[in-house]
């Protein structure tokens, strides 16, 4: 995704082996911005499998298990997106002129997709976005669109007209087509999508006056899907603060949780960590470092043994110099006598 893009829906992976459909689609007012005047990016889960933007005008696999697909396929689908390009434009003008604007860098979005839990529930969804923020979404339960700001009202009111019933139109897809889609996707990637990789855990503390900031960092962890918090014996520390599930280069993921905490006798900190890929949840205590007093203590001592080493030996040599002095001087007074 291009770093401008404000994802309008976070697809929370609570179940392990769920798996969504997803698609972006994005169009920007002007050219000139960096950005394609359109582009559409799709997801199964979290690995991008197909990308079209208006510069190549064709659509292109991302992953190799994505190209087990029946013949024309790929011409298919470019043609859908092209219309969908024009379309894009065309929301774009409309937006604008919704908010009275007649110029300058504005962003339109539309995400759609579905979700097959691992329980064999399934749930769509459908929303769009202008600059950034929710423009309309489609409600699920009453299949009708809701406006999230008052220029969307007049679309809303048109789409939800009987003439129209723009959402039970895309129930249709929503329930049926784009999960059928998806199982033929999650079946052709299954190895690649629901391989196990165990997370790696590190716990820190930085000083802040009185408090401690706690940090726990998971990583190298696949699939995406992790619940990381940060306990006080078995109580679970609620002021803190996390990440979000970032991808690393080689496909795996990581997530920083942070909670500041005032330490006293008989805490026991430990960061949760529960993942897929574990038999059951693991907890790394957090083992707060010697207080300084100890350690100031430590380097006294040592100071102290180091400056009586050191005065012995000077002690030692001062002696067996004025020795060597003695017999040095000697010999000089008596040969000038």
């Amino acid at each position: 995704m291009f770093p401008l893009i404000v994802l309008l829906y976070q697809v929370s992976a609570v179940y392990s082996d769920s798996h969504s459909l997803r698609y972006y689609h994005t169009g920007v007012s002007a050219p000139g911005s960096g950005l394609p005047q359109f582009s559409a990016v799709g997801y199964v889960d979290d690995r991008e499998i197909v990308n079209y933007n208006s510069d190549s005008g064709r659509i292109r696999p991302k992953v190799q298990w994505i190209e087990k697909v029946e013949e024309g396929f790929w011409e298919k689908e470019t043609q859908k997106e092209k219309r969908n390009e024009a379309a894009m434009r065309s929301n774009v003008r409309v937006a604008m002129s919704r908010f009275n604007q007649t110029g300058g860098f504005h962003i339109f979005q539309m995400m759609h997709g579905c979700e097959l839990r691992d329980d064999g529930n399934i749930t769509g969804y459908q929303q769009y976005g202008y600059d950034g923020r929710e423009f309309m979404a489609l409600d699920t339960q009453t299949w009708t669109f809701v406006p999230t700001m008052a220029e969307a009202l007049i679309t809303t009111q048109k789409w939800n007209s009987p003439y129209l019933q723009m959402g039970e139109k895309y129930r249709n897809y929503l329930e049926i087509e784009c999960i059928e889609y998806l199982m033929k996707y999650v079946e052709n990637g299954r190895e690649d999508l629901e391989r196990r990789v165990r997370p790696q855990v590190k716990v820190s503390g930085q000083e802040k006056g009185d408090n401690m900031k706690l940090h726990c960092q998971v990583y190298g962890f696949h699939p995406r899907a992790v619940d990381v918090r940060w306990l006080n014996g078995e109580d679970e520390v609620h002021s803190y603060e996390t990440t979000h599930v970032l991808p690393n280069p080689d496909g795996t993921y990581q997530i920083r949780v942070s909670a500041e905490v005032t330490p006293k006798d008989g805490d026991r900190y430990s960061c949760y960590v529960d993942h897929s890929s574990l038999e059951g949840p693991m907890t790394i205590m957090w083992e707060p470092k010697k207080s300084s007093v100890w350690v100031i203590a430590v380097v006294v001592a040592v100071v102290n043994v180091a400056l009586l080493s050191i005065g012995g030996f000077l002690l030692y040599r001062r002696r067996n110099l004025r020795i060597q002095d003695g017999r040095y001087f000697g010999r000089i007074l008596r040969v000038v006598q």
